[in-house]
């Protein structure tokens, strides 16, 4: 549901501002105000988690998303619409963290990277499938039906938290003390990630130096170096502990190179599927569908595969199967035509499932009691990488389009050949995290369990 929400609603917007009579900056707010709640409120989703529980805070989540999708569906203005959206994004912000912290706790550890494959395969699927789901049911059904939908979807998962057994407690071989993130620094945190979101989503179109994102942008910067100083200097030792683990500060670092690289992609490539190759949106969508499917056909094998060779070389050689990916699709794109790049996505996709044990690791080395927050940083990290990965990997697109319309060539040629760099930098960006991956992991098999109760990885 929440990864669905994030591209489901780009197909029906048109038939939204129809009905609804929204203006463009209203229907803008629509599509961003979403993923601004959501980036914004995951720390304080995974504050909630460690201090309220992990099940509670899930729950919690699902039933705001459930409210807020029926408010969504039944909205008779885009006031009204907003305001549902951002609450949905809220529910979410609950959810993400919540959720990862069960997979890398609450279950047995030889299961934890089956789950964690099948959690990234359903993702990369609602991702690949929004757009397709959405044109379809737009068409037939009316726009009101992409929210609708999460309504008895929401209703399985609360039934199935419910039903489902509570986990005993797990033996400690000492008493952890807890280590709340102080409410300072999820406020920091919230301040800074929207802030950064406002600029990115309202730069390009209103300019950087017009007051509303000037002011987000002094907002940003004062809260980043507010919560610098709370990380390094001030008393409270969560975030601390969390970076003094390596597979946690690897993983972080490749998710953040990872989401800059591959959202980047994700947005231009659906631009030149439809602008450059003339494919419809529902055919567009589908052209994705192979990201998924390797997905799905790899999932069932990583954990033992990652026995087998360990997660540290699996999990990079995934990374460079993601570059390589981007290269053949760079490479298909000047053919013409979607077949040539068709081999390019499979390989993305089949990389992005190897990659997977480098998550389940890096969640596992946070403490128990920090587990919430140590999901709902890397939800964030990868919530703001994507609208940065966007602007990013954009601002390449433009500069080497706007260079070639210089050089004389046509619009068409002139964005193919920023599509091309744009992809390239975004290889060289998911490469670059190999070597983070072995460094991270170092040491490390599919077998050996780390050491919860410490604050160091266990041997």
């Amino acid at each position: 549901m929440t990864a669905l929400d994030n591209t489901i609603v780009n197909v029906a917007l048109p038939q939204i501002q129809a009905e609804l009579a929204l203006s463009e900056a209203d229907l803008k707010w629509v599509a961003a105000i979403y993923q601004l709640v959501l980036a914004s409120f995951l720390l304080l989703g995974g504050h909630l988690a460690d201090t309220a529980g992990r099940r509670a805070t899930l729950l919690l989540g699902v039933a705001v998303f459930t409210l807020a999708s029926a408010g969504c569906g039944t909205a008779v203005s885009g006031v009204v619409l907003i305001a549902c959206r951002g609450l949905q994004g809220a529910g979410a912000a609950l959810i993400l963290p919540a959720s990862l912290a069960v997979l890398s706790h609450d279950l047995p550890p030889r299961a934890r990277n089956a789950a964690f494959s099948a959690m990234t395969a359903t993702l990369a699927s609602a991702l690949a499938l929004g757009p397709v789901v959405s044109g379809v049911m737009t068409q037939h059904l009316g726009w009101e039906s992409v929210f609708v939908m999460n309504v008895p979807l929401g209703c399985v998962s609360l039934l199935v938290g419910f039903v489902v057994p509570r986990r005993g407690p797990a033996a400690r071989s000492s008493p952890t003390p807890p280590a709340p993130l102080s409410l300072r620094v999820v406020a920091l945190a919230c301040c800074a990630l929207a802030a950064l979101a406002h600029c990115l989503i309202e730069g390009p179109e209103n300019g950087f130096v017009s007051v509303p994102v000037a002011t987000s942008g002094v907002i940003f910067v004062a809260s980043a170096v507010g919560l610098s100083y709370e990380v390094t200097l001030g008393r409270n030792t969560a975030l601390r502990l969390l970076f003094r683990q390596r597979p946690f500060v690897g993983g972080i670092i490749t998710q953040l190179l990872w989401g800059l690289s591959v959202s980047g992609v994700y947005f231009f490539t659906s631009q030149f599927l439809q602008n450059g190759l003339g494919l419809a949106p529902t055919s567009a969508g589908l052209a994705f569908v192979p990201v998924a499917f390797s997905l799905l056909v790899a999932a069932p094998f990583i954990a033992r595969t990652a026995r087998r060779w360990g997660d540290g070389r699996i999990s990079a050689v995934g990374l460079l199967m993601v570059g390589l990916g981007l290269l053949m699709v760079a490479l298909g794109s000047s053919q013409g035509s979607l077949i040539p790049i068709l081999p390019g996505l499979s390989t993305i996709g089949l990389g992005s499932a190897l990659a997977v044990p480098l998550t389940t690791r890096a969640l596992e080395s946070s403490p128990d009691h920090l587990s919430g927050i140590a999901a709902g940083l890397f939800s964030a990290i990868r919530e703001a990488s994507g609208v940065v990965g966007i602007a990013f990997v954009g601002a390449m697109v433009s500069f080497v389009e706007h260079a070639a319309t210089a050089a004389g060539s046509g619009p068409a040629d002139a964005f193919l050949s920023g599509y091309q760099a744009g992809l390239c930098l975004a290889s060289a960006l998911v490469g670059s995290a190999a070597p983070i991956a072995l460094w991270a992991l170092r040491g490390r098999d599919g077998t050996t369990p780390y050491n919860m109760n410490t604050s160091q990885p266990g041997p």
